[in-house]
């Protein structure tokens, strides 16, 4: 009897006491939910832009635009843009009837500078080398409609990006296209 009589002895003492532990309940309602109210409240006032005034962003900003040099309108590619005309070229399509198909285009390249347009005549025999190739291999059927004439675009401005590598090629313009 004195084993069990110790055994309610330490029970009394309070070590032995269960302690009582949050539920799942409680934990979600006043630890998890008031957290992630904080969180999306600060995420709310940060991206509203209600912080920046408080975080002086708006004076940096002002700073940076005070310190920054004024735009020379003749080198903005804005105002300015700078064109170059690729020859003329005529080549005949992949076809599988008798009859050949033939397309004839005329290209405009835009370029970011006008100091890239030495560049870009430095390497020219290697652009028009790389269209006439693709140029040689398109059936008549990729070539039709807006989706057709995307792709052909698209292609173009890669192969030239590829050729003339530092210049920074903006667009391929189409000023002819004839098919026959």
């Amino acid at each position: 009897m004195t084993a069990t009589a110790d055994n309610d002895a330490g029970d009394l003492s309070g070590e032995g006491l269960p302690r009582k532990k949050f539920s799942g309940k409680k934990l979600v309602l006043f630890i998890i939910l008031p957290l992630v109210l904080l969180i999306g409240a600060g995420a709310g006032v940060y991206f509203s832009g209600l912080l920046d005034s408080l975080l002086g962003k708006e004076e940096h900003a002002e700073e940076q635009a005070a310190e920054a040099p004024p735009a020379d309108p003749a080198h903005d590619p804005l105002l300015n843009p700078v064109f170059y005309d690729l020859p003329d070229m005529l080549v005949n399509l992949n076809s599988t009837g008798k009859r050949p198909s033939y397309l004839k285009i005329r290209i405009s390249i835009q370029l970011s500078k006008p100091e890239d347009v030495p560049a870009v005549e430095h390497v020219l025999p290697r652009i028009i080398d790389n269209f006439q190739v693709y140029l040689r291999e398109l059936r008549l059927d990729d070539l039709k409609g807006s989706a057709g004439m995307y792709r052909l675009r698209q292609e173009l401005l890669m192969r030239i990006t590829a050729a003339a590598h530092p210049v920074k090629v903006k667009d391929v313009l189409f000023k002819e296209m004839l098919v026959q």
